[in-house]
């Protein structure tokens, strides 16, 4: 079969605008974008009119196969690859989380072995969760292989939560690197706290999950990462911001000139905090998740927050454990896996909530399901967008197309469906990585192995700026030498 498609009749929609036009694709790239393209004799040419051309998905959250409270979360990097493509998302990043103590690099052989069977392209952050000297000599060596942006858990006392003085150092290190940091910003101490607390006052049900982590232990953590940000000069990205406690911080770290992004959950944005009173312990603990579910004025507040900018990102956070692995906090809330899924959902239910409630247009939708992930990331326009050169990730949207959320027909490995019963409006029609396509007429064609690591180099145009910023405050700074190689 020839290696060259082209997509005949769609409007093509990028972060940028809408037009009509033909894509066409020969082998894995974009080569021609324009309107009444010809065919190359021997090409495919699938017809598309009344849909819409976008890029593929990115997912910069996920947590495919990961060592977690433990157990392992059920999807792999195929199942859960395989389960984003047939949702529209042609690319993930995902997360190497070193045990304390483990060197960096051993971590990043281990997620690259679970990788190699994606169906989709990939890409990791690197989580810091110790410090020492071979940690920050090792940084340099992830970024050199492609990784550039590092995760810090705030949260998760006794295992995987560093603490501040972490976190200076990490910063420190990452901005002389020119990459980007991320956290998860809860305040551990006080959660752990909180929990104690809880459970001695026999609260023990999943009941207890939200009241232990309330919308002020993130907002407190959200605030103090950014500050420490802003002092040392480095690009941060908070991650599943659930809440206006957390949202505000970044909010006004952006106002003043802060680089500061912040990330939301599709879970978050349409689930609210009323599952955890469910009498159903079963259906109560599968939403157990860090951050977890918050009212309806805090869902309110993000999807503000989308529409204005501060948040620039829709995400999933996709760690999956099902009912057997969350029966084992049956006792005891704080042994109840943490974690929900979402990355075969997200783009259709952020269309169904989004565009087709008029909150979002077409191309806000483009930007926060891909592009903006892209940019911040530093892997555009070779994702992220349909230009000539850029990889053929294409989903074909269908806007008219409806279908019921089921645990039953889900691709991912799961027994739970976090949207279980919803009937969605706008849903993938095709789904093209790299010029190959994974989904078709409702069947999946993804193939284990397809997918490539992406990788991804230091100092974005953003990370530059506020390098050459952070410079010229403090030129004496040991982070120049790294500025102007």
């Amino acid at each position: 079969m020839s290696d060259t498609t082209l997509f005949r009749g769609g409007t093509v929609v990028t972060a940028e605008r809408s037009w009509r036009a033909d894509v066409l694709i020969a082998g894995q790239k974009v080569v021609a974008v324009g309107d009444s393209l010809e065919a190359p004799i021997g090409a495919r040419t699938i017809d598309v009119g009344g849909a819409l051309v976008m890029p593929g998905g990115i997912d910069p959250h996920t947590h495919m196969e990961l060592p977690f409270m433990g157990t392992v979360s059920k999807d792999d990097f195929y199942t859960g690859t395989a389960a984003a493509a047939s949702g529209g998302t042609t690319m993930i990043i995902d997360f190497v989380i070193p045990a304390p103590g483990e060197p960096l690099l051993h971590a990043l052989d281990v997620w690259r072995d679970r990788a190699a069977k994606a169906a989709t392209d990939y890409s990791f952050h690197m989580a810091i969760t110790w410090w020492s000297e071979l940690v920050r000599e090792e940084m340099a060596r992830v970024v050199k292989q492609g990784v550039s942006s590092f995760k810090h858990f705030m949260a998760y006392k006794g295992a995987i939560m560093v603490d501040d003085a972490t976190l200076v150092e990490s910063f420190i290190r990452a901005r002389d690197l020119g990459a980007i940091c991320t956290v998860h910003a809860e305040h551990g101490d006080l959660v752990a706290h909180l929990q104690g607390e809880l459970f001695a006052r026999g609260i023990t049900g999943p009941e207890a999950h939200p009241l232990s982590r309330p919308p002020e232990v993130e907002g407190e953590a959200s605030n103090r990462a950014l500050r420490i940000a802003e002092v040392i000069g480095v690009p941060l990205y908070v991650v599943h911001t659930s809440c206006s406690d957390a949202m505000d911080p970044i909010a006004r770290a952006q106002s003043e000139g802060q680089c500061a992004f912040g990330e939301a959950l599709i879970q978050h944005l349409v689930i609210d905090d009323s599952v955890y009173r469910s009498p159903d312990w079963n259906f109560a603990a599968h939403h157990v998740m860090s951050p977890p579910f918050r009212s309806r004025e805090h869902q309110a507040a993000l999807w503000r927050g989308l529409q204005c900018g501060t948040l620039s990102v829709v995400g999933t956070d996709h760690c999956v454990f099902d009912s057997a692995q969350k029966h084992a906090g049956h006792d005891d809330f704080r042994k109840i896996p943490n974690g929900t899924g979402g990355i075969e959902d997200r783009m259709s239910v952020l269309w169904h909530f989004g565009v087709g409630t008029g909150r979002l247009t077409p191309s806000e939708f483009v930007a926060l399901t891909s592009t903006n992930a892209a940019r911040i990331f530093n892997c555009a326009p070779q994702k992220g967008t349909l230009q000539v050169g850029s990889d053929a990730d294409i989903v074909v949207w269908d806007p008219k197309r409806t279908r019921t959320i089921s645990a039953k027909t889900q691709q991912q490995k799961n027994d739970f469906n976090v949207f279980e019963g919803l009937t969605v409006t706008g849903n993938a029609a095709i789904t093209m990585s790299r010029g190959k396509i994974l989904w078709q007429n409702d069947r999946l064609e993804a193939k284990q192995g397809w997918g490539q690591f992406v990788p991804r180099k230091p100092f974005a145009d953003f990370t530059q700026a506020l390098a050459l910023r952070h410079a010229i405050a403090a030129p004496t700074a040991v982070a120049r030498k790294e500025v102007h190689r």
